[in-house]
């Protein structure tokens, strides 16, 4: 897997700011068949930062209703990256 296919974008929360400026910690939607080890290696090669744990969470899809129809909402992975002390992710400068 390429390394612009892991991650697919960053979570831009209210906690996932708190947490970056607190615990140098950035959060992630990720490829949803992608592991710990493959997420590790697309930060540090796209943005040049030392990662030192990678924490990860699935989400199943939830139940969507508009009128009589219904469906699900698709699965997603999310990555809460930790980076090394005294290093920073730009989150303006992302790959597309």
């Amino acid at each position: 897997m390429n390394y612009t296919e892991v991650l697919v974008s960053p979570i831009l929360s209210e906690k996932s700011m708190t947490i970056k400026d607190t615990q140098n910690r950035y959060t992630f939607k990720v490829n949803s068949k992608s592991n710990k080890s493959e997420i590790k290696k697309a930060i540090e090669t796209l943005f040049k930062v030392k990662v030192t744990a990678v924490r990860t969470a699935n989400f199943p899809g939830k139940l969507h209703k508009v009128g009589r129809y219904e469906g699900y909402r698709p699965d997603w992975k999310k990555a809460i990256v930790t980076v090394k002390a005294g290093q920073k992710i730009d989150m303006t400068d992302l790959p597309k």
